[in-house]
């Protein structure tokens, strides 16, 4: 049984809190007559790198030993996590490759190149890289930094429960994107040690439901992707520390339509001026999806990204117009 208590959370957020931003959560106006509910934006799109990764990287890099040090670091990422290594890295002045997919848009590729870390084209999908990347970390003895499996990473992501309960003591929902599960972990810990009334909802893209198949499952299954998503950065696989926490913490997963991603991106542009990428718009899909669930409930999505490819961007801009 893997455990992550409120208190090695609440150890993370006094290591990280040099490096990382304590992120806005601000009331989206149109949102919340949109959806008929108070509807409250967790900006993590506003985070370092863009994105809520380096919580969860700088708190595993601080508890790595001298030797590991020595050795550098190597993971495998979508992008968003990649970039979170390297930043990390190059702060803590580690030595990182990360392996990313070959379709990795390029906002990400760059980004991880600009911090100075190693970058390893590898592989169609998600998938691939991350068997690269194991192999490359056994064949060179340096660590694997998992971007959602590991206690350290969890236990930094979910300094983000804490921030949402101080600043809205009284929210009675809250949705997280979920990939491989590292970020929705952490939060719902956080919250449910706190306040175990609130609900924790998971939501997945149509495109890329692992961990929606293997909750209905019972046990992690292997799920074929089905089709490109705008949402790349939920393409993570389950492991099992994250299956095991999201079965007893999280209230339900959500599955979400592509055109939905598409529809949330757009409107958080329009009337909130948020550059927010698919994935990052995901925990506003189900309210838009099904509003009569949500009514009069006070909820809080957790915007988790903006490195949104600007061709993409530009494309959901003209035909959501």
């Amino acid at each position: 049984m893997h455990v992550v208590t409120l208190e090695n959370i609440q150890d993370a957020r006094k290591a990280i809190a040099p490096f990382i931003k304590c992120t806005p959560l601000v009331q989206s106006q149109f949102l919340t007559t949109f959806c008929g509910c108070p509807l409250f934006l967790k900006l993590e799109n506003l985070q370092i790198t863009s994105s809520f990764k380096p919580r969860g990287v700088f708190n595993k890099l601080l508890h790595l030993s001298a030797e590991e040090k020595n050795r550098g670091i190597i993971t495998a990422s979508a992008g968003n996590h990649g970039q979170a290594v390297a930043f990390a890295a190059q702060k803590l002045n580690y030595y990182a490759r990360v392996v990313v997919p070959k379709p990795t848009p390029k906002v990400k590729t760059d980004g991880i190149k600009k911090y100075g870390a190693d970058l390893v084209l590898f592989g169609e999908n998600y998938d691939e890289a991350e068997r690269k990347a194991k192999e490359l970390a056994r064949k060179d003895g340096c660590a694997y930094i998992s971007p959602y499996n590991d206690e350290l990473i969890i236990a930094g992501h979910g300094t983000i429960g804490l921030e949402i309960l101080e600043t809205l003591p009284n929210v009675d929902a809250v949705m997280v994107p979920l990939g491989g599960g590292g970020l929705i972990s952490g939060i719902s810990i956080a919250i449910k040690s706190r306040r175990p009334d609130v609900q924790v909802i998971g939501v997945q893209s149509q495109s890329s439901p692992v961990m929606y198949e293997s909750l209905k499952a019972g046990k992690i299954v292997n799920v074929q992707k089905v089709g490109n998503s705008v949402a790349e950065g939920l393409s993570g696989n389950v492991g099992p520390i994250t299956f095991e926490i999201v079965q007893k913490y999280v209230d339900s997963v959500v599955l979400v339509k592509e055109e939905t991603l598409r529809q949330a991106v757009y409107l958080l542009w329009t009337h909130d001026k948020q550059v927010v990428e698919g994935s990052g718009a995901a925990a506003v899909s189900p309210v838009i999806e099904n509003k009569p669930l949500f009514k009069n409930k006070r909820v809080v999505s957790v915007v988790t990204g903006g490195n949104i490819d600007s061709d993409l961007f530009q494309s959901i801009l003209k035909s959501e117009h």
